[in-house]
């Protein structure tokens, strides 16, 4: 090998990045020892470009392609070496391969919650997250401002700072917005387009582009969403009266299935059973029979039969039985029982109004019609 040889296999004629990486920004383009020579090759491939840097000054940036280094495409640096007619020896120079892909999928939450002032809540705290994603616009000023001299610059180096800014920026939105927390799912999207608007330019001084922001979410407090959600079943079930009587049917049900219960379960159940009857009664469309105020049983109700044929029914307010289906003819007969009444028998999980039940419902029609 002759010297001239050795000297050859000391520049470098190759200049490249392969990138195996789903996280890296910026990448140092390594040559121990090596000079580039003149004419050397550089090639940048999609989604990259090559920052030529001398002594700390940013000098000429490469887009993608395949370019020939000589003193026609590399103005700065030859600016700055003093090149004034080009070059033929080798030179060293620092050369900076920034990935100018989008990185996607970058999550962002709030830590704390975010008070707002709700039109019909009042003051509430919420909690938002959702994802953003960037690119490097600007190569040569985020190499200028924030990469420096590092060899290898990882997203992650700059993940917080970026995912504060979002934070703050949505924080912000959130807390400005008029719009009542019930319909803030249907805002979302002009939510984060307020945001971006006001976020890019923080994004634009480190040289980045803010390229999508998404609220995934916003969430209230476990007993605000309770308090919701109790106030959609009052709406539904028809106010506050008709909520306490089917609580207290309820109870009566679950005092009927109980054949061991104890005597407490009995305290309040001529109250409960005449608020039962009326909420019964307007379910199945059917005007109720007044009753008197009754006062509760002192004693413990009696064991639930496991025949089907056993049933209980009330009337002013107590509840008896167990009786047949006979009985119960009878006793509509003589006017004792009415279609609206409450009846119960074991395998019906609410009390219902005797006419509303198919066993019964014969026992209440008109001979004739």
């Amino acid at each position: 090998m002759t010297m001239r040889d050795f000297a050859a296999g000391e520049f470098i004629d190759v200049i490249e990045w392969i990138d195996d990486t789903n996280d890296t920004l910026v990448w140092r383009f390594e040559r121990p020892r090596n000079e580039i020579k003149n004419g050397a090759q550089l090639i940048v491939r999609p989604g990259q470009a090559a920052v030529f840097v001398e002594q700390g000054d940013v000098a000429d940036v490469f887009i993608p392609g395949r370019h020939q280094l000589t003193t026609l495409n590399l103005p700065v640096l030859s600016r700055l070496r003093g090149w004034k007619y080009g070059f033929e020896s080798p030179f060293k120079a620092d050369v900076l391969f920034v990935n100018t892909k989008q990185f996607v999928n970058r999550k962002w939450g709030t830590t704390n919650p975010v008070i707002i002032r709700d039109p019909e809540l009042g003051p509430t705290r919420v909690r938002a997250h959702g994802t953003y994603a960037l690119r490097v616009h600007d190569p040569a000023q985020f190499v200028r401002d924030i990469v420096g001299t590092t060899s290898v610059f990882l997203i992650d180096q700059i993940a917080d700072q970026l995912r504060d800014l979002v934070i703050a920026k949505v924080s912000e939105g959130l807390a400005s917005t008029q719009v009542p927390v019930i319909e803030l799912a249907s805002k979302y999207s002009e939510l984060s387009a307020l945001v971006m608007q006001h976020t890019g330019p923080q994004f634009q001084q480190y040289g980045l582009e803010l390229t999508q922001l998404v609220i995934e979410n916003v969430s209230l407090p476990d007993e605000v969403e309770a308090a919701i959600d109790q106030r959609s079943r009052l709406n539904i079930i028809g106010g506050l009266d008709r909520y306490a009587a089917l609580q207290s049917a309820d109870a009566l049900r679950d005092a009927a299935r109980n054949s061991n219960g104890s005597a407490a379960a009995g305290i309040g159940l001529g109250m409960g059973a005449a608020m039962g009857q009326r909420a019964a009664a307007a379910t199945a469309g059917i005007q109720p029979t007044p009753s008197p105020a009754a006062s509760s049983p002192s004693d413990e109700p009696p064991p639930v039969p496991k025949s089907a044929s056993a049933w209980y029914y009330i009337v002013g307010g107590e509840r008896r039985g167990p009786v047949d289906i006979a009985s119960l003819g009878d006793l509509t007969r003589a006017g004792t029982l009415a279609a609206g009444m409450l009846v119960w028998t074991h395998g019906m999980s609410e009390w219902a109004a005797a006419s509303s039940v198919p066993d019964l419902a014969g026992l209440f029609v008109t001979k004739g019609a």
